[in-house]
């Protein structure tokens, strides 16, 4: 088992089809460099061609389209802030995610006869991960559903763009228009639905260990019996919630700049973006609840039964008369016991049941968010809304 104890190759990005190809391209390596190579190259691929395109069918500037592409805020942020994310946050999460499921071992949180099953898990995150299938699956989800459907249908400008110019027969694609619905969207929805995968994949995996009877610490200061650091599962992730903060935020701007739509009309999609993020990060913790319920519930039986023991005999002995004559009350070390077996009594009675923080949803939340913080120049001169910024922190 000296392998478990020292997983050297812990990853969920590390592995699959496009990595593969990334590799034999010298774009990426095991330990995921080359990062900048790789964030030009897949995005320039998908961003490059597009402005080539509008410009030589004459959509580049203002008065061409209603929409011209050089004006276009949702695809320059999609493809040069949201899409170099979504790569960066493979680096991020490959070095931080590694330390943070060793932390089961280093914690002795897996039973020596639980071992074995503890390997059986990560072994099933490697299948998937490196999975084909899954990987041709998304491509197909991505052309049939994202494009056909999602793009075509509900994210599309109903008006004469870049890309494409409404008619009765419905939506016609320009050159731009047929290379962005059929290479750059697709890479960039590609790249999106890996990572709901591979989400898939980490929060199958918790549900693996949690169905492990894990060693939990009632008393253990975290306040979760040892599991508090999976709550920087939402500093692992936190590129990866900017990023999809910013794919929302400039659809809004399209639809402010050239629909004459206003920032407070989309409080339902900025809150749908910040509880969608906040499920898929913290929802999977909630599989610990069961265990962390039990081991709150044994603590209490066990640590109230050594409480009431423990102060009996402390009544006894300095009130009932118990004590030797010769032994002196001060300078004794009882009140001090007293007071460390109260402190670890209310650290029992103050367990949480899941290993959230209010810190790491602040953390979240706050990611998801600085995206649209842009857009609240549409509401307001910039004067105006940093005297409001500086009047709420300070």
């Amino acid at each position: 088992m000296d392998s478990l104890h020292h997983p050297p190759d812990f990853s969920l990005v590390l592995g699959g089809p496009l990595f593969q190809l990334l590799c034999r391209a010298h774009l990426a390596d095991d330990a995921l460099m080359m990062l900048r190579q790789r964030v030009i190259a897949i995005s320039l691929c998908a961003w490059l061609p597009l402005l080539v395109l509008a410009t030589l069918e004459g959509r580049l500037l203002a008065g061409t389209a209603s929409v011209p592409f050089l004006f276009d805020v949702e695809v320059h942020i999609r493809y040069l802030v949201a899409l170099p994310l979504l790569i960066i946050a493979e680096l991020v999460v490959h070095r931080r995610m590694r330390p943070l499921v060793q932390q089961f071992l280093d914690r002795n949180l897996i039973p020596e006869s639980a071992l074995t099953r503890y390997e059986a898990a990560i072994t099933s995150v490697y299948r998937l991960r490196n999975s084909v299938l899954a990987e041709v699956l998304l491509i197909a989800l991505v052309y049939g559903v994202g494009i056909l459907i999602v793009w075509r249908q509900y994210v599309a400008l109903d008006t004469t763009t870049w890309y494409a110019t409404p008619s009765a027969e419905g939506s016609k694609l320009s050159l731009a228009g047929t290379w962005y619905g059929y290479v750059s969207l697709p890479i960039f929805q590609f790249l999106l639905c890996r990572w709901w995968f591979r989400l898939l994949i980490w929060a199958r995996f918790l549900w693996q260990v949690s169905r492990i009877e894990l060693s939990l610490v009632p008393t253990h200061p975290d306040r979760v019996g040892g599991l508090g650091f999976l709550a920087n599962t939402a500093y692992v992730l936190a590129v990866l919630a900017v990023a999809h903060g910013a794919l929302v935020a400039a659809q809004l701007a399209n639809r402010i700049f050239f629909l004459g739509a206003a920032l407070t009309q989309f409080k339902a999609e900025i809150a749908a973006i910040v509880i969608f993020l906040l499920c898929a990060v913290f929802g999977p913790l909630l599989v610990f609840a069961p265990q962390l319920a039990e081991a709150k519930r044994k603590g209490l039986r066990e640590y109230g039964a050594l409480a009431e023991r423990y102060v009996r005999e402390f009544d006894g002995k300095w009130l009932r008369g118990g004590a030797p004559a010769e032994e002196p009350f001060v300078g004794s070390g009882d009140i001090q016991s007293l007071a460390d077996l109260a402190n670890s009594y209310e650290v029992v009675r103050s367990m949480r049941i899941a290993p959230i923080t209010r810190d790491a949803v602040l953390l979240l939340v706050a990611a998801t968010l600085a995206p649209f913080v842009p857009l609240l120049l549409t509401m307001m001169p910039l004067e105006e809304l940093l005297t409001t910024l500086l009047g709420i922190l300070f």
